[in-house]
């Protein structure tokens, strides 16, 4: 943890890692056929070392990190359907992980599932990409869910520390527009990736970026040693994203917000030293932000 600690000082102080030891990610790659009979898996045993390949040494950023301090993530694609010989359809789970200081925990950053995966990939070819083209849909979805990573990451230790990533990220999806693969128009649908990072990138919902950094950087990282007063700046984060709901109840972010950190919410609350009030107060914002999921709040209150 001391070694976090030191990336963390370099980060927040110089604003960048002059010593080059590693890239950015650590990322667990799967590839699951299983949903297929009467087809040759080896191409996905190829597939897989491809992706891993391509998405954990490859630079994404200028910054370099220490082999213990690569961001942890991992990327489970499934495939549903072979559509011809090199074309396959499925879904890709993408989560991310950040260790909060002092402790052995990791904190979910995002926990997302993109129904939209479609993609070409030939055996053995290599995977090119360039930033600001559209070559093949495989790399501009690796690249962008890699930039969406770091503006993740960086979002949670510095105040909207992660804006040059999701611009990035934007930039993939910029230059996916004139594609037919499914996945990166507005219109397509209000939950797909060109809405995850204008979400983020947009100064009206700000209090997204506020939330990540208050409730990680200033909350959780301090919660091991000074529980009260972490768990406290805890309780404002959850008042900004109450605020977010009351004026944009349906933002895809939002769910996305839910979807990594509904458990975490209730762990923090149902320990015992949470005074009675604070847990009520508490389970009734969460059953009214996050109304779908009213019953697994409750745990709160009945916890001992």
């Amino acid at each position: 943890m001391i070694k976090i600690k030191a990336f963390l000082v370099a980060f927040l102080c110089i604003g960048s890692l002059t010593s080059l030891h590693a890239q950015e990610l650590n990322c667990m790659i799967n590839i699951n056929a299983q949903k297929l009979e009467g087809t040759d898996k080896k191409v996905f045993q190829t597939l897989q070392s491809a992706i891993y390949e391509f998405v954990n040494n490859r630079k994404w950023s200028n910054f370099s990190f220490k082999q213990e301090e690569r961001i942890e993530c991992t990327i489970l694609i499934i495939i549903n359907e072979r559509l011809s010989a090199d074309e396959f359809k499925g879904t890709m789970n993408v989560v991310i992980r950040r260790p909060i200081m002092n402790s052995a925990y990791n904190s979910v950053l995002l926990n997302t599932i993109d129904k939209s995966v479609q993609f070409k990939y030939v055996e053995y070819q290599p995977l090119d990409y360039s930033d600001g083209t559209f070559s093949s849909n495989l790399t501009s979805l690796l690249a962008y869910y890699s930039y969406t990573i770091l503006g993740f990451y960086f979002d949670s230790y510095s105040p909207s520390g992660g804006s040059p990533y999701f611009e990035k990220a934007q930039e993939v999806v910029n230059a996916a527009q004139n594609s037919s693969d499914p996945g990166w128009k507005a219109f397509e649908s209000d939950k797909n990736r060109y809405w995850i990072v204008n979400n983020y990138l947009n100064p009206a919902n700000s209090g997204l970026r506020d939330f990540a950094y208050r409730y990680h950087r200033i909350g959780l990282d301090q919660m091991y040693e000074k529980v009260d007063k972490g768990r406290a700046v805890v309780s404002e984060g959850l008042d900004i994203l109450q605020r977010i709901y009351n004026a944009k109840p349906n933002l895809y972010a939002l769910q996305l917000v839910f979807d990594a950190k509904r458990d975490e919410f209730v762990n923090i609350y149902a320990d015992q030293r949470v005074p009675p009030m604070e847990k009520t107060n508490i389970t009734n914002l969460l059953k009214e932000i996050d109304p779908a999921n009213g019953a697994k709040y409750q745990a709160i209150l009945e916890s001992k």
